[in-house]
């Protein structure tokens, strides 16, 4: 990129470049057109650049700095834009953290994502489910609101965004009114062409009204329950909708912060994006919370292949939608042409179109970051690194998942013993009516050298910072907890044991033990003293487990337990039977990685007689006339010696596949 427009796509967010001279709008005459378009951001999680605390390393697949490029990208290219932001903005990374818990913002002071979101002009936004997972205090205070809730003093308005929160489908208890403006008319001038052909300067009046899921109720009970309440998002746009109309609102665009879903409408609903674009008035809709790209004429997902919904064009019943996708990694764009009859504007569906754009060009190329950004946040962003080197306790052994394939737990332990002790507290304090059932946890190996002998979890003993945290705990899901009973548990423990090929102990030649087909995330594991079970490999998958015991004692069909893992499984990622959702008894608004720093801050000196050696199952014993191999990292069988496993060896220091892995061998018989 050439330095002058490294300097003009920079230069962009320094609001006096925005402030351009406004001409005295005109009332625009009968047959004048324009075309407004609408850029939406979502699901940003406060991803301010693209930058990963947890690796310490920069991350260019995602990042607010490239998104603020492609928004420079979409003003020089269309004459009129609004810019709406979704919600969940201010939640989601450890400089997030940094700036709620850890050094919390001053009044005077605003928050990161919103002096970014100031910078680049932003017309308006809604408001997250993940808005209220710091508590309202902090949500009034960033987001310059005051408040009328029970229990919250804000003695003045703090600083915050410079453009309209909106949220029309949450209220407070105390004073029975919405917690924000539930909608906002703004007045957007505008280049149009009057029905002579000629330039005119004249006023879209924009309406915009957002909502939330109302299962934040459930999910952030703690701070939420008897402060607010939630209505459904239809009864709330019906309220409110003809209200904009009235006050003069040409256009009405919904701000849903949730995806599509046509099961039966409650008014508890997460997903109502199907039901909300059929309500009389809306003219756009924009989508996020299920972290999807839309339109995608390429996307599986379920809910963009429902009766009504075209994923090719962007269209919910007809309404012009987009969702665009998560973490700054796109930007929706709905290019909406207008029409003035002579009292009103309408919208040409016909000539209106609807795109997603990506900040990644190709396998490895972005957009470039506009350094902009990170100019104004340097110093929260240096505050973070510096935070996520923090140690928060300590190892005396080396957890790894060089191993966990043939049954090292030394990195999955303690992610169990952290969930299942956020479990039972939560039982305690919330779901009494599960007190007597066990809980157990499942956890997965999820670096297993897809990538490379490098593509392992290695965490070396000693100091544990916050960062390694993230090498124990990839993802960054939610813990969830499921009811299951015996023959449940069992069928969730052969679809894992499908991460093995079917061993013949006949054969001579080397036999490969691990399925690559089956990802090593979908590997869940139990590491608990009281279940044991055994993998049987030389038998069909689904046939694998045998002896499974609680306590000693063999699992019974029908009997019941709470088994901690997180949304991905429990809601139905991989297939596992049974798990699709409904099952779900926590659906937890916190995520596994930093339950697991939570329980490390308290567990504090990490040894792997208590933390790292619990292996709830074993290979069922069977003597192979030929060797049983699998692949792992180069110069690793000391690692496996000391966590027990005396039967594996290094047969081969490359095994032939070209990633620079070893070859190993494991003695079933032993």
């Amino acid at each position: 990129m050439s330095h002058s427009l490294r300097y003009q796509i920079g230069i962009a967010l320094v609001p006096a470049m925005l402030s351009l001279p406004v001409h005295a709008a005109k009332a625009p005459k009968a047959g004048t057109t324009a075309q407004l378009t609408v850029l939406e951001t979502t699901d940003l999680h406060a991803n301010v650049v693209g930058y990963d605390y947890y690796k310490l390393a920069a991350e260019p697949s995602h990042g607010f700095d490239r998104t603020a490029t492609l928004i420079h990208q979409a003003r020089k290219e269309f004459a009129n834009t609004l810019l709406l932001d979704n919600g969940d903005t201010i939640q989601g990374t450890a400089l997030a953290d940094y700036q709620a818990l850890v050094k919390p913002l001053r009044c005077d002071e605003t928050l990161s994502m919103y002096k970014i979101m100031n910078a680049l002009k932003y017309d308006g936004a809604g408001i997250g489910n993940h808005e209220f997972n710091y508590g309202l205090p902090f949500l009034g205070q960033v987001t310059g609101s005051r408040f009328q809730v029970k229990g919250i003093e804000q003695p003045k308005r703090c600083a915050g965004p410079a453009f309209p929160m909106v949220l029309a489908n949450v209220y407070s208890a105390k004073t029975k009114k919405p917690l924000f403006s539930p909608y906002a008319i703004i007045d957007k001038q505008v280049s149009a062409v009057g029905a002579d052909g000629k330039p005119v300067a004249t006023t879209v009046r924009v309406g915009i009204i957002a909502f939330t899921p109302p299962t934040i109720m459930s999910w952030d009970k703690r701070y939420l329950e008897g402060r607010v309440y939630t209505t459904g998002v239809r009864e709330a746009a019906r309220k409110y909708i003809p209200e904009m109309k009235k006050k003069g609102a040409d256009l009405v665009i919904a701000i849903a912060h949730g995806g599509l879903d046509d099961s039966p409408y409650s008014p508890e609903m997460e997903n109502a994006g199907w039901y909300l674009a059929q309500v009389p008035g809306i003219d756009a809709m924009l989508l996020g919370h299920s972290h999807q790209l839309f339109p995608n004429p390429a996307s599986t997902a379920p809910q963009f292949k429902l009766p009504g919904v075209d994923k090719a064009r962007g269209l919910v019943h007809g309404v012009p939608t987009v969702m665009a996708n998560l973490w700054g990694k796109h930007l929706g764009v709905i290019g909406l042409h207008l029409k003035h009859d002579g009292k009103r504007w309408a919208v040409e569906k016909d000539k209106t179109f609807v795109q997603a754009r990506a900040a990644q060009l190709d396998a490895k190329a972005f957009v470039q970051a506009d350094p902009a950004v990170l100019a104004l946040v340097k110093e929260e962003h240096e505050a973070t690194i510096r935070y996520v080197k923090t140690p928060v306790g300590s190892t005396d052994f080396r957890m790894s998942s060089y191993f966990a394939d043939v049954g090292d737990v030394s990195a999955i332990e303690i992610v169990n013993q952290a969930q299942t002790d956020y479990v039972v507290k939560y039982v305690a304090a919330n779901l009494p009516q599960y007190k007597d059932l066990p809980v157990l946890s499942v956890s997965a190996p999820f670096k297993s050298g897809n990538a490379g002998p490098a593509d392992y979890t290695d965490v070396k003993p000693g100091d544990l910072a916050l960062n390694n945290a993230a090498d124990l705990y990839l993802y960054p899901n939610a813990l969830y907890a499921v009811k299951v009973n015996g023959a449940g548990l069992k069928a969730w423990l052969e679809k894992s044991a499908t991460r093995f090929n079917t061993i013949d102990p006949s054969k001579t030649e080397p036999q490969q033990l691990v399925n690559g087909a089956v990802p090593s995330y979908n590997f869940d594991t139990v590491t608990s003293k009281d279940v044991s079970y055994e993998i049987d490999v030389t038998r069909a998958p689904g046939d694998r487990v045998r002896a499974l015991a609680w306590r000693g004692k063999p699992v019974a069909a029908e009997q019941e337990f709470l088994v901690a893992t997180n949304n991905y499984r429990a809601s139905g990622g991989g297939n596992f039977p049974g798990l699709d959702g409904s099952r779900t008894v926590i659906a937890s608004p916190d995520n596994n990685r930093d339950i697991l720093i939570a329980y490390v801050k308290g567990a504090q000196q990490l040894t792997r007689a208590a933390n790292g050696s619990a292996r709830s199952w074993t290979f069922a014993k069977v003597k192979t006339a030929g060797p049983v191999v699998f692949s792992s990292a180069p110069g690793m069988v000391d690692l496996a010696h000391e966590a027990g496993l005396h039967n594996v060896s290094q047969v081969a220091a490359d095994d032939g596949r070209g990633k620079g892995a070893a070859l190993y061998a494991i003695d079933l018989s032993k």
